[in-house]
């Protein structure tokens, strides 16, 4: 595997696959990487030729009082990982060679209306970086697929609109959240709950998992979110938010409404997770 930290060798080495007519796929991450972000390079693996991966803790999407500086950097470890998946080119950029007149005068991407509600109101600004790191390395790689996990459903949706807003030349693709034989979602933020904390944690998809089958049953969306609220309050959690959208732009869940999500963030200990379930009714 080849790792770059220089924005033209990882151009030439893409340039090199594409004059030879191969096609390349492209995940972006903050490193730590677990058993979701090489399910992400697995499916790449099947729908392109190369796979390009990124690790780079941007401090753009932390907000002043957030784990910048705490986030996990296991770069040697995520190394041998990616070799073991498959993975061919790592792009290693430093804050300095992405910012590099510095944040206040990067130009930025802002995604308006769908960064503003759920996480973007509990995080003021997250998803500004989000879309702008995302774009930059975009444009840096040129893939022609890039893959994100479907846990973070609402970021999905922001790289998804704008991508097609920018009419950028890229296929994005979501793949479906893995999951700890407790139910408990895969994240980096994983490593800072006990193992006691673990095992509480998996309330939040079993109370997902009871709210879409309440709610296909007929029970009212409020009803079922005020039940669910105390379920988790009961089990440890102190919670950010909890919602039903629809799916399909994250607009508030209508009657009408049958392609749905629920969204969940709530706080372990210390530990903001994050989670949804998509259903049909």
């Amino acid at each position: 595997m080849l790792t770059c930290q220089n924005i033209a060798q990882v151009r030439a080495q893409v340039s090199q696959w594409k004059r030879q007519g191969e096609t390349v796929a492209f995940i972006p991450t903050m490193g730590n990487l677990h058993l979701g972000h090489i399910t992400l390079v697995k499916e790449a693996i099947k729908r392109a030729d190369h796979v390009v991966v990124s690790i780079f803790v941007n401090p753009m999407q932390f907000g002043k009082n957030e784990d910048l500086d705490a986030y996990p950097r296991t770069l040697e470890a995520d190394k041998a990982a990616l070799v073991d998946a498959g993975a061919e080119l790592l792009f290693t950029p430093t804050p300095e060679l992405i910012y590099p007149k510095g944040m206040d005068k990067q130009t930025f991407v802002e995604v308006p209306a769908i960064s503003d509600e759920l996480c973007g109101a509990s995080r003021p600004g997250h998803f500004r970086g989000v879309a702008t790191i995302v774009c930059k390395l975009l444009n840096i790689v040129q893939p022609d697929i890039a893959l994100f996990g479907k846990k973070d459903f609402q970021q999905l949706m922001v790289i998804t609109t704008m991508v097609e807003d920018l009419s950028m030349p890229v296929e994005i693709v979501g793949v479906d959240t893995i999951r700890e034989d407790s139910g408990l979602a895969m994240s980096s933020r994983n490593g800072y709950l006990s193992e006691q904390q673990k095992q509480q944690a998996a309330a939040l998809k079993q109370a997902m998992d009871t709210m879409a089958n309440d709610i296909k049953q007929g029970q009212s969306i409020a009803q079922v979110i005020a039940q669910a609220e105390q379920q988790l309050i009961q089990a440890g959690f102190k919670l950010d938010y909890l919602s039903v959208r629809n799916a399909n732009n994250l607009y508030q869940a209508t009657a009408e409404d049958k392609e749905l999500v629920i969204l969940a963030a709530a706080f372990m200990g210390k530990t903001r997770l994050i989670d949804n379930l998509v259903f049909s009714r």
